[in-house]
């Protein structure tokens, strides 16, 4: 089943509309992004667990929401 917004919101909480579109245009399940913001925030932990690395559309959605390395570099 397809994201609406809600169900970002719900996952990810407020976020600009550019950001909304990109992700809802993905296709993606709310199951997906969800795989892909835990990934975010522990990807360490995840693949020390010997977890396979994401693909897909889970990974769309992690270039996505990851930092650009531009704006890492000021």
């Amino acid at each position: 089943m397809t994201m609406t917004a809600d169900d970002v919101t719900a996952i990810l909480g407020p976020i600009d509309e550019v950001l909304m579109a990109e992700i809802l245009s993905t296709d993606a399940t709310r199951d997906e992004l969800a795989q892909a913001w835990v990934w975010l925030q522990s990807d360490e932990a995840l693949i020390n667990e010997g977890r396979p690395l994401p693909s897909g559309r889970v990974a769309v959605l992690i270039d996505l929401l990851s930092p650009d390395m531009d704006d890492l570099e000021g």
